[in-house]
């Protein structure tokens, strides 16, 4: 039977991070534990005018080799490790002189800082903590008996078990905090596995590992039936994981999938080019645009399919102001996600209390080197970021009739979207601004065909005489296999296309493309999304 409350009368800590640490040493010492302590830790615990024994004086070994040595050592470790219910163990201390150690307070050297700051491979190197996870794992192990602390958040929480225990800390306690320890060591040992793997050039170690620090417990999954958490890897990249929430209900975890998905589309679009919107639904595009105003993008946008808008996701490449967001508020939108916003367009929101409003202070770059996983029964796939762009230079004119200028660069604006359209992808613009999507049909021929009745709708709802395609590009994220899909765009007035190439059948469908007086271009990359 495991011992319930243990009394806290000795303590170890030693931490990289000083937040919180003179109050948390004013408020054990109050309670007459006894505080050990290394290095920096010790001389801002003495600085502060407290009782404090440094560890050399425990182990009778100073510290030594530019501090790499200090706290394995069995007075130490022994102290942690012991059994206090084991008569061996208790031998063994008394005959050692090891004193036990009831609590352990420590957070690890910096090395995820040390590595996102940009740190030389030495640096990296030298900022691997040893002694530190030691002695987490050892404490842990020994939670029967030993209390052990790895976050400063968890401060708090034990002087208030201390003060509910009468300086005692309860088994189920010890328990908890032992997990959260062997989960912090298990992400520190992933963290450098991971960065070691990179540096060495190494894209498939033999043993890959994933961490992530627990930042909301959902309402639910995909559907109510489905528990869910969103955890967090330690990125930087700007985008939903990073960005301040103004107002509006908690995130769901559809919320989260669909936000990222529309600014990491959105993204694609330099601000310095002028301002763009994405609207997104279950993950696809409904309507992208460029325009000369931030209102006019997001209108153009909602243009290409309104249907589809109503509780979407909105996303804006820059600062979201009073005009656009007037606009926004005329129909239900699940999320808005810019940037930044203006107080205007704030104050617009503000009547809007479940609108959920959040800013990033930036975009995610899309030419960054990373690593998306997706899990598998019994596995996890891994591959890079698809963060391939292609420009001018990179397309091949195949048919007789050259593009336009303008279909050029109606072209490159569709052949970004398609990038971010589930497979298989189909995408109608005319003017910088999609008219029509096609997405995730198990056959290419049928999302041309989506597309373009998407367009033909939205013709008759804005009142006009022809479909919106009519004059417009048409992008397939991959090539068409038969000639069959590009003469439905050419049906829907299509007069240009933008695709991979690479199919036994190019010929076949370049002639096809001659014959309709279609211009063609081969990019050479194709952009499956599934």
């Amino acid at each position: 039977m495991s011992q319930d409350l243990v009394p806290v009368r000795r303590a170890l800590l030693s931490v990289s991070d000083k937040t919180g640490l003179i109050d948390l040493a004013k408020a054990l010492n109050a309670r007459g534990v006894e505080l050990l302590s290394t290095g920096g830790t010790a001389k801002a615990i003495r600085e502060a005018g407290l009782p404090v024994k440094d560890v050399s004086e425990v182990t009778n070994f100073p510290e030594m080799m530019d501090g790499r040595v200090k706290t394995l050592h069995p007075m130490v470790h022994g102290g942690l490790l012991a059994l206090r219910d084991n008569a061996e163990h208790q031998a063994s201390m008394a005959e050692h002189g090891i004193a036990p150690i009831d609590l352990l307070v420590v957070n690890l050297y910096p090395f995820e800082a040390t590595v996102a700051s940009g740190a030389g491979y030495d640096d990296c190197i030298e900022n691997i903590d040893i002694g530190g996870p030691a002695m987490v794992r050892a404490a842990s192990k020994n939670h029967e008996f030993v209390t052990v602390i790895v976050d400063v958040e968890d401060y708090s929480a034990l002087l208030a078990q201390l003060d509910e225990n009468d300086g005692a800390t309860g088994y189920a306690f010890r328990q908890s905090l032992a997990q959260v320890a062997y989960a912090r060591t298990a992400a520190y040992d992933a963290a450098v596995s991971t960065w070691m793997a990179q540096a060495i050039g190494n894209a498939a170690p033999r043993r890959k590992a994933i961490a992530g620090t627990l930042a909301q417990t959902l309402r639910y999954g995909e559907n109510p039936h489905q528990s869910a958490s969103f955890y967090l890897d330690g990125s930087t990249r700007p985008g939903v994981a990073t960005a301040k929430q103004w107002q509006g209900k908690e995130l769901s975890y559809n919320n989260i999938n669909d936000t990222d998905a529309a600014f990491e589309l959105v993204a694609e679009f330099d601000p310095a080019d002028g301002p763009a919107c994405a609207i997104i639904k279950h993950a696809n595009p409904c309507g992208v645009s460029r325009g000369k105003t931030m209102a006019e993008a997001y209108q153009n946008a909602f243009d290409c399919d309104r249907t589809s808008a109503f509780g979407g996701i909105i996303a804006l490449n820059q600062t979201l102001d009073g005009a656009t967001a007037e606009q926004i508020v005329q129909i239900f939108t699940e999320v808005v996600i810019a940037p930044d916003v203006t107080e205007e367009a704030k104050a617009v929101f503000a009547a809007k209390k479940n609108l959920r409003l959040l800013t990033t202070g930036g975009l995610p770059d899309v030419t960054a080197t990373g690593q998306t996983w997706r899990q598998v029964s019994g596995g996890y796939l891994v591959q890079d970021r698809d963060n391939g762009l292609i420009t001018l230079d990179d397309l091949k004119v195949v048919t007789k009739r050259q593009p336009t200028g303008a279909e050029l660069s109606d072209m490159l604006f569709a052949w970004k979207v398609a990038k971010h359209v589930k497979s298989n992808a189909i995408v109608y613009v005319k003017d910088g601004a999609t008219v029509g999507v096609g997405a995730g049909q198990m056959s290419r021929v049928d999302s041309t065909r989506i597309a373009a009745r998407k367009a033909q709708d939205m013709a008759e709802v804005l009142g006009l005489a022809s479909p919106l395609t009519q004059g417009s590009v048409v992008a397939s994220d991959a090539f068409f296999p038969f000639s069959d899909g590009l003469l439905t765009a050419a049906e829907a007035g299509a007069t240009a296309v933008i695709q991979p190439g690479g199919s036994m059948r190019d010929d076949e469908v370049i002639a096809a493309a001659d014959k309709a007086g279609l211009a063609m271009v081969f990019t050479g990359m194709r952009h499956f999304r599934h």
